[in-house]
């Protein structure tokens, strides 16, 4: 499985895996901090930014797949794994599935109802619309925080701390999205639905993070989630909205160490589970 990838640091192998619509810049705000620790593996998903869009797509389904034939392919045995929105699901999909040592899933998808469901799609369908707006207007238009807040407040609680050419690339990248279409239409279906039993006793470290001021997939849906992953730990991102990676990278960076940590303690313990 081809896929583009930025990889940094030495250690344990760290994957980051973004949300529909976005590449590997989402990540860009924590990566340092977590390449300090980890080998941190930064990817586009098939069909965004520069990975390319696979002949087939079946939604979860096939990004599981996808997500581990790539593991395979670069030899990756069970890496740490966190994911944003789309991929936080994809994170906690692929530990259900045996792929993960540990997952950190900020504000995944799957634990919206419907209607909360629908409205998360509308947001971000209209988001794509605006991205083909030409892009020299773009490139000016970022240039204020205007700009930034009209396009990005939605999604960071604080638009202004995005620089004008990270903004434009992040646009670019939503309009560039091949696999936008068929993952939205794919994930007006999907619900997360894997027992909690699926992850070991013990033997996967979980948490999952969720922005108290995500306007996407609303901090509500967190309390589903402690619902159906009661032996995950869960956490609230005072103040970040949905990709609190740029909102607070040292908090997103710290919870996601705590995790990997855990899984690292949990493998050194006597009859420890691998």
């Amino acid at each position: 499985m081809t896929l583009y990838t930025v990889r940094k640091g030495t250690g344990e192998p760290l994957v980051l895996i973004h949300g529909i619509g976005h590449h590997w810049r989402a990540w860009e705000p924590v990566i340092d901090l977590l390449a300090a620790h980890h080998d941190v593996i930064a990817i586009d998903l098939p069909g965004f930014g520069r990975s390319p869009a696979p002949a087939e797509n079946h939604g979860m389904p096939s990004a599981v797949e996808a997500l581990a034939a790539y593991f395979a392919e670069a030899g990756l045995d069970r890496p740490h794994v966190a994911g944003n929105s789309l991929g936080g699901a994809i994170a906690l999909e692929l530990a259900a599935a045996g792929h993960a040592r540990s997952v950190t899933a900020l504000s995944p998808a799957g634990f919206a109802t419907p209607a909360q469901l629908r409205r998360a799609l509308r947001v971000l369908r209209g988001h794509r619309l605006g991205a083909f707006t030409p892009t020299p207007v773009l490139k000016v238009f970022y240039r204020t925080g205007f700009g930034k807040a009209f396009s990005f407040g939605w999604l960071v609680r604080n638009p202004g701390v995005l620089t004008a050419e990270r903004a434009l690339a992040d646009t670019l990248a939503l309009r560039g999205g091949k696999g936008f279409g068929a993952v939205a239409r794919h994930g007006r279906d999907y619900a997360f639905t894997a027992s909690p039993d699926a992850f070991g006793s013990g033997g996967v470290p979980v948490t999952v993070a969720w922005g108290s001021r995500d306007r996407i997939l609303l901090p509500v849906q967190a309390s589903r989630a402690r619902e159906q992953l009661p032996g995950a730990h869960h956490v609230t991102l005072d103040g970040c909205g949905h990709v609190p990676m740029s909102d607070d990278p040292a908090l997103v960076a710290g919870v996601i160490l705590r995790t990997t940590a855990a899984a690292s303690a949990a493998a050194t313990r006597p009859h420890a589970h691998p």
